[in-house]
């Protein structure tokens, strides 16, 4: 009986570290921020065939790089996220995690995840990745409280994986590396806008500034994510232009941005936080798409 007390204990302080440590990561995220080197490693002209151990291979270094500026965020933000409802539960936030062990994993993590690209691909996507992991963790996290012009920074090292995707692949940073970026990068606007428009009340207490606006939700927000919107209409046929992708991904493409344009005029003639949640679902599944019909339309 008492084994079998003492087991179940020693079952559930596992399954409650990794749970602990898959929040540190913020898994989701960093799986769909991975999802997109991955996709950018295939579109590489020099990849013609699929090799599983070297797709795996990327999926590791990346999400240890990710995960790895993400726990730093955490650490840093720790008293701050402990003030909003969303946040308040994360590990070192609710102090089920030290700060000491926050900062070991993403240092540890972070250098397996630059030694994976750097061994087994090429020291560019090694570099650029150890950029992205700056940027967020050093520029980003400290400026959202002092500038909304953290989005705009914030948005570098959001779109830099499919950068480090196409260097892992084609060891350059050329014209099809850069069109996929500029995808990602214009396409975090709205999708961002509209998370901080429902968690708005959440992040002001806490002190961030993101809106685009002063004033926060309201006319001039929206506007903002219908411009951005617009903005990746051309910014989608760049994979056409530099000849990665085909005539079949352009129109998925521009159906995908027609709607991304449609959900964010709704949000502006609406004004409600519904509208905004629409914007972000819709967000979500943009990328998928994009991503996906870029590669099955691979030339």
């Amino acid at each position: 009986m008492v084994q079998e007390t003492v087991k179940q204990n020693s079952s559930f302080t596992i399954a409650s570290k990794v749970r602990d440590y898959m929040l540190l990561i913020k898994f989701s995220l960093s799986f769909m921020v991975v999802f997109s080197a991955v996709i950018s490693y295939l579109l590489a002209p020099k990849i013609v065939e699929y090799n599983w151990g070297m797709i795996i291979l990327l999926f590791i270094g990346g999400l240890l790089i990710t995960g790895s500026a993400n726990a730093v965020n955490q650490v840093v933000e720790r008293d701050t996220d402990a003030l909003m409802k969303r946040t308040a539960k994360r590990p070192v936030a609710s102090g089920r995690m030290s700060v000491e062990e926050g900062w070991a994993f993403a240092i540890i993590a972070l250098v397996i995840g630059l030694g994976i690209l750097g061994y087994f691909f090429n020291l560019l996507s090694a570099i650029v990745a150890l950029v992205s992991w700056f940027v967020y963790a050093f520029m980003y996290t400290p400026l959202k409280k002092i500038s909304s012009v953290s989005v705009l920074v914030g948005a570098v090292p959001g779109a830099l994986p499919c950068l480090i995707g196409w260097a892992a692949g084609q060891d350059e940073l050329s014209a099809g590396g850069w069109a996929l970026f500029a995808i990602q990068f214009f396409w975090q606007f709205p999708h961002f806008w509209a998370i901080a428009w429902i968690a708005h009340k959440d992040y002001s207490n806490a002190g961030f500034k993101l809106m685009p606006s002063v004033e926060g939700p309201g006319k001039f927000s929206a506007i903002q994510s219908v411009i951005y919107s617009l903005v990746l209409i051309p910014i989608g046929a760049l994979p056409y232009l530099t000849r990665i992708s085909g005539m079949v991904s352009l129109w998925i493409v521009l159906a995908a941005n027609l709607f991304m344009v449609w959900q964010s005029v709704r949000l502006y003639r609406e004004m409600e936080v519904k509208a905004a949640r629409r914007v972000m679902f819709s967000s979500y599944i943009y990328l998928p798409i994009v991503l996906l019909a870029l590669l099955a339309d691979k030339l």
